[in-house]
């Protein structure tokens, strides 16, 4: 017989792992922002923008920059919203335990 709580047991497991790779795919090209700002720099410092706020504006507008910027804003899109469907379960799991404990209680005679 199937279980349904552990069915969606096994459905939060998987979401979570899903969930930990794109926030580890957040994170890193977070990180990576900051690397390959300093590699367009050097480009364009290479190019003949001497000074390094002329090389940050160059680089800032480079294609490749844009390109990482919609990675990342795709990035904390999926891992927000699997870390909502978390905290979404996570509520509703309170919200049955309580609603349990008032069942419980009512079975007992101590509600009203």
């Amino acid at each position: 017989m199937n279980d349904p709580i552990e069915a969606r047991l096994n459905d939060l497991r998987a979401t979570a792992k899903k969930y930990a790779t794109a926030f580890a795919m957040k994170e890193h090209l977070d990180e990576f922002k900051k690397s390959k700002l300093a590699i367009l720099m050097k480009k364009y410092e290479r190019e003949g923008f001497s000074t390094s706020a002329a090389q940050e504006r160059e680089a800032r507008a480079d294609g490749e920059y844009i390109q990482l910027l919609e990675g990342l804003k795709a990035a904390i899109e999926e891992s927000e919203a699997l870390r909502w469907e978390l905290k979404i379960a996570e509520i509703g799991a309170e919200v049955w335990r309580t609603k349990e404990a008032s069942k419980r209680a009512e079975r007992k005679g101590y509600g009203a």
